[in-house]
């Protein structure tokens, strides 16, 4: 039920889209204490984006979930940009996060909904 989109204008290779796609996601499960088999993530790599103006590295990203505790979204943030900052190099200050809580009869999931 969690998902997790992450857009940068850094263009990747397919051995750190692995990684950071499999880090992500197992991030993620544990942050918000669900099990990974219901982790999504999404990276979309090499889109044209500016940040105040500059091209320099930079990211956007979006996590959803199901019963996100407004108070969890502080460590959220900081882990995530620990992430990014690890495996992409863009500093926290270059980092946009949107979180939504996602409500379980608006999340669909094996032909039901949560």
């Amino acid at each position: 039920m969690p998902f997790l989109k992450i857009t940068t204008n850094q263009t990747l290779d397919d051995t750190t889209r692995a990684t950071l796609l499999g880090e992500a996601s197992a991030r993620v499960a544990e942050a918000l204490g669900k099990p990974e088999r219901y982790v999504m993530v999404e990276l979309a790599d090499g889109r044209p984006m500016l940040f105040a103006g500059d091209d320099a590295p930079l990211a956007y990203l979006e996590l959803k979930s199901i019963g996100l505790p407004e108070g969890a979204t502080p460590a959220l943030s900081d882990a995530l940009c620990d992430l990014v900052g690890e495996r992409l190099g863009i500093p926290a200050d270059r980092v946009y996060i949107e979180f939504s809580n996602a409500a379980r009869h608006l999340w669909g999931w094996n032909g039901t909904t949560f």
